[in-house]
């Protein structure tokens, strides 16, 4: 039932991506999700390239499965990672915060796959053109930095754009959404908060707990002044940077009082002043799992919800 030109394209049992979370996505989840039948992602992030390197061949002493790398293209490593993930013969990589045509020839000449994440139709169309193999539409829903549309309003708009597969993104949970976003045309998805809570998932356990433990309205969306909207889980942080954003503070200020929040909640496991970055389907995330297991589950219960509906 899941043969979808995902699976084809990527070569894998389950149309799964895992997403490239940043100081999150390292070798032990990349390789786990990969070996659980999806594609793990490493995230490259502002991460020196050496490290991505060391990752990227930990990866592949664990897994002889597709993974690849998530490329922040605003990152000063970008370019060098770009070529590092060829010489190291990365299968798959998706890019996210700018726009990745100026390395995609040299990807697709090295036979890595393409994979833009998108906030807007727009986006999705130019990668397109660029020579993309898929794009991930990213709703709203999701954790981290997040556009304007939500999972539902975009995925449909990008797939009647594009002739490309789409990958859904934001939001996604459980097999009941992986069955509502094919039914609205998605060829696949990408998850990234279950994921937090895989037995594989090096974050430090006190996020773990904040995500087992979160409720329907725990997140919200704080930075909105910056430019660079992020949802996370609420806490004192959130709290002080909303307090900031009424007072039409200096965004200095607001930018001082964040920086290194996520390393603080995912390395020290400081939730009260540290960047909880999770999806609005926190909720419905309720027990630590294998990353098999999490995959197996969720494609379990979209089997049959699909199999009511023939």
């Amino acid at each position: 039932m899941f043969n979808t030109k995902i699976t084809e394209l990527l070569n894998v049992q389950y149309p799964i991506i895992q997403g490239g979370m940043a100081w999150i996505a390292d070798s032990s989840l990349a390789a786990a999700v990969s070996n659980g039948g999806g594609v793990g992602l490493i995230a490259a992030a502002n991460a020196p390239v050496d490290w991505v390197r060391q990752e990227i061949r930990k990866t592949k002493a664990a897994t002889n499965k597709p993974f690849g790398v998530n490329i922040m293209l605003l990152s000063p490593n970008a370019a060098e990672i770009a070529q590092m993930v060829c010489d190291e013969g990365v299968s798959v990589v998706t890019t996210g915060a700018g726009n990745p045509s100026q390395f995609i020839e040299l990807w697709k000449s090295h036979g890595i796959v393409v994979i833009p994440v998108i906030p807007s139709v727009a986006l999705a169309i130019r990668m397109e053109r660029a020579g993309a193999d898929a794009v991930v539409a990213e709703g709203m829903e999701s954790g981290g930095h997040i556009g304007e549309l939500t999972t539902m309003t975009l995925l449909p708009q990008v797939v009647d754009a594009v002739d490309i597969p789409v990958i859904a993104a934001g939001g996604i949970a459980d097999g009941r959404a992986i069955a509502a976003t094919m039914m609205l045309g998605a060829q696949g998805v990408q998850v990234g908060t279950r994921f937090l809570v895989a037995n594989e998932c090096s974050v430090h356990q006190n996020y773990k707990d904040m995500i087992i433990g979160a409720k329907d309205i725990d997140t919200a969306v704080s930075g909105r002044s910056t430019g660079h909207p992020v949802r996370v889980l609420k806490n004192k942080l959130t709290r002080q940077v909303t307090a900031l954003e009424k007072q039409n503070a200096p965004l200095d200020e607001i930018e001082k009082l964040c920086l290194g929040g996520l390393r603080r909640a995912v390395v020290e496991g400081d939730i009260t002043m540290g960047s909880v970055m999770a999806g609005q389907i926190a909720g419905l995330v309720s027990k630590e799992q294998s990353a098999a297991d999490i995959i197996a589950e969720m494609f379990s219960q979209a089997q049959a919800v699909l199999g009511k509906w023939r």
